[in-house]
């Protein structure tokens, strides 16, 4: 199969740092490579990749020291996959909604996969105009927000399944908390949460400029002596990060669409100790892989019965439900049907239902095993 993906330029791909769009365009890509498929990739000119690489910008725009526009430069690569489309049996979009008009005519030719929020102000209006281009969402939680649309497939994140290193006896006992200092994030609450417990916690994250504010707000409880905080840390350091928690917190605040960090915990042996926001309850098995808590006390409970859980475990779930492999044939097959139904057949819905939580008192903690 002819393939283009089509990369955001504001990081490489996959990213020097946090990029998480821009790591799954890289899975994605370099597993479909390793299958047989003639994959182009149009990004960043500092991207690796095995495939056909077209360089779209000299180097990803977040680390232009010239300041770069980042829309000039997207609109210019559409351009270019716009003038080349004839050679592909797929367009796989992962630029949002800056493409749809312009690949609208071959819409069947393409798919998109939205993987940000869709609750913003504007999106449904704009979907519900653009409802005949094929999407994928990245959960059940993150379409609630949305009109009738064509979906295409709902397809969950997946990682390489030797991509970190499974720890089956940690080497530490703290807490983690990964991802960005954002409101949305709350690591204001993780830090309480640790509190509470009685336990390390250590934060690696990213300071978006846009978070600034956020930061000077909490920069004094980053400040506790509970608290760790080296900053960002790279790929190759996350295993261990991970890998050696008790627990990762991921106390969010917002209607997260997928929250890839759950299963990188996961990949690890690591428990996720989460707030039932957005897509958490489809990624955690309560009980299982983590626990879904609603409040400061029941996470704090929820970090001493995390020793009880099968490290062991929660690797086998991970590896059943989220390794790369898995998701390159969710997209596949995605492909295949709309090969099919550019033959004249319907486009039908392929997404699961939402899967239902266990039944239980809010914050209750079952019994491992």
């Amino acid at each position: 199969m002819k393939i283009a993906q089509v990369a955001p330029l504001i990081e490489s791909v996959p990213p020097k740092g946090y990029g998480g769009t821009e790591r799954i365009v890289s899975y994605l890509t370099e597993q479909l490579v390793r299958l047989g498929h003639n994959v182009t990739l149009f990004a960043s000119g500092d991207s690796k990749t095995a495939a056909k690489l077209v360089r779209c910008s000299d180097r990803a725009l977040r680390l232009d020291g010239r300041n770069a526009a980042t829309l000039p430069s997207t609109l210019l690569m559409l351009e270019q996959v716009r003038r080349r489309a004839e050679e592909f049996d797929i367009l796989h979009f992962h630029v949002d909604l800056l493409h749809c008009a312009l690949f609208r005519p071959i819409a069947t030719r393409t798919v998109t996969t939205l993987h940000g929020r869709l609750d913003i102000a504007g999106l449904s209006a704009f979907y519900r105009e653009f409802s005949d281009l094929p999407l994928v969402s990245i959960s059940i939680s993150q379409r609630a927000p949305m009109p009738p649309v064509a979906w295409a497939g709902n397809v969950y994140h997946g990682l390489p399944a030797g991509l970190l290193r499974f720890e089956s006896s940690p080497a530490d006992d703290y807490l983690a908390f990964l991802g960005r200092i954002s409101p949305e994030k709350r690591v204001d609450r993780a830090i309480e949460v640790a509190r509470a417990a009685k336990l390390p916690l250590q934060v690696s994250a990213k300071i978006d400029p846009a978070d600034r504010e956020y930061h000077l707000q909490i920069a004094d409880k980053l400040k506790d002596p509970i608290v760790s905080f080296p900053g960002e840390i790279g790929e190759s350091d996350k295993g261990e990060f991970l890998g050696n928690a008790r627990a990762l917190l991921f106390p969010i605040d917002w209607p997260e669409p997928f929250g890839l960090v759950m299963i990188e915990a996961m990949a690890c042996g690591t428990p996720v100790i989460a707030y039932p926001n957005g897509s958490v309850p489809e990624i955690l098995e309560h009980g299982v892989t983590g626990f879904i808590v609603e409040s400061i006390e029941a996470a704090a409970e929820a970090v001493e019965a995390a020793k009880s859980l099968d490290r062991v475990r929660i690797r086998e779930r991970f590896e059943q439900r989220f390794t790369a492999e898995r998701m390159t044939q969710d997209y596949l097959a995605v492909y295949r049907g709309l090969l099919e139904d550019r033959l004249g057949r319907r486009l039908v819905e392929t997404a699961p239902s939402v899967p239902k939580p266990a039944s239980r008192s809010r914050g209750e903690l079952p019994q491992a095993g």
